[in-house]
């Protein structure tokens, strides 16, 4: 393979949203339930993430950006929990700001350091350019650019948001691998006809909730980023 550039998924992949979510909720709704599971709530609000990109995939609405839905999607996660009428506008808009502030896994930064000395490095993630800069701000992230969603003005894991981000890198999709700890997404990208890489990310939701090992034939299955960046020979 002649990779020229990597891009990556980050939710999951390079970041663990669902510690930072649980965190900034138990935070954040303490005053109103100060018994809150932060765990569950994260995953709460996380189940509702592909249904609500499912109209704009679908054409059947414009494209959103990524705080709009998670707003949207946020209003349903408190009336579960009978807060709908209890957090305040104010709370609320920072609840949604919780994803700009999300950590990366430990060994990401300093892999992805490496790995730029080789490749073109940028994020193809259904979070929106301002997300993605908050992102790379808060977390050391080296991006060269970063492409995905709002790019394409569409969601993953429709062709366009692969198939943007290499037009934008004047790049054929056999020089481009798509990294993910999602085998949905590396079949969706594979399809595209890039090359691809799953770093397991076994505990994203919690112990034994996300991918030990890809569900689909990939190039490089890798044990986090780092591994990733050893078998590039970075």
């Amino acid at each position: 393979m002649a990779i020229q550039a990597l891009v990556f998924d980050v939710f999951g992949t390079l970041l663990d949203w669902h510690g930072g979510v649980a965190r900034e909720a138990s935070r954040l709704l303490a005053p109103f339930r100060p018994d809150l599971d932060g765990a569950a709530f994260a995953r709460a609000w996380r189940d509702r993430y592909q249904p609500g990109m499912e109209p704009i995939r679908q054409g059947a609405r414009p494209y959103t950006d990524l705080d709009t839905l998670h707003g949207e999607s946020l209003e349903g996660v408190l009336a579960g929990l009978n807060l709908a009428d209890a957090v305040p506008p104010e709370i609320r808009r920072d609840l949604v700001l919780a994803w700009h502030r999300l950590d990366a896994w430990p060994e990401v930064p300093d892999a992805l350091a490496r790995l730029r000395e080789q490749y073109l490095l940028a994020p193809c993630s259904n979070a929106h350019v301002r997300l993605a800069i908050a992102h790379a701000r808060r977390n050391r992230l080296p991006w060269d650019t970063v492409l995905g969603a709002e790019i394409a003005q569409d969601y993953k894991p429709k062709p366009a948001v692969y198939l943007r981000a290499v037009e934008s890198l004047r790049l054929r999709p056999d020089e481009v691998m798509m990294v993910a700890a999602h085998s949905s997404d590396l079949a969706a990208a594979a399809a595209c006809g890039l090359a691809t890489a799953h770093v397991a990310r076994p505990g994203e939701s919690g112990p034994g909730t996300g991918e030990p090992a890809p569900l689909v034939p990939v190039d490089i299955a890798a044990s986090d980023l780092a591994d990733l960046a050893r078998q590039l020979g970075c």
